[in-house]
């Protein structure tokens, strides 16, 4: 079993409408060192409730790792470049994992504050 998170890493979740979006909220986060790795899924097909009605959506998933302490301002950033009314902005707490990548993760992000 490996040990617990250095500095209390996260893997937030968020969703956007085009692949080409996604890539550029990569690079902007990425050139924040808000995230140390951003990964940008296939699309997905969803389905949601919105506005009393179920709707349909094809979207591109993105998973970003981070260290807990920079959520605020990770939050902040995704709804800054982000084009919907309410984005998905869900953030895990990653518990545990491989000390060396989640030290990774610490070194390639910066301190908040």
């Amino acid at each position: 079993m490996s040990r617990g998170a250095p500095q209390s890493s996260l893997l937030v979740l968020t969703t956007l409408p085009q692949r080409e979006a996604a890539e550029a909220l990569a690079r902007e986060l990425l050139a924040a060192r808000l995230a140390a790795c951003i990964q940008i899924g296939t699309t997905v097909h969803s389905l949601y409730h919105w506005h009393g009605e179920i709707e349909t959506a094809d979207e591109t998933p993105v998973a970003i790792k981070t260290r807990a302490a920079l959520y605020p301002r990770l939050e902040a950033a995704i709804r800054a470049l982000h084009p919907y009314e309410l984005p998905e902005i869900i953030a895990v707490p990653i518990s545990h994992g491989l000390p060396a990548y989640l030290e990774w993760i610490a070194a390639e992000t910066v301190a908040a504050g």
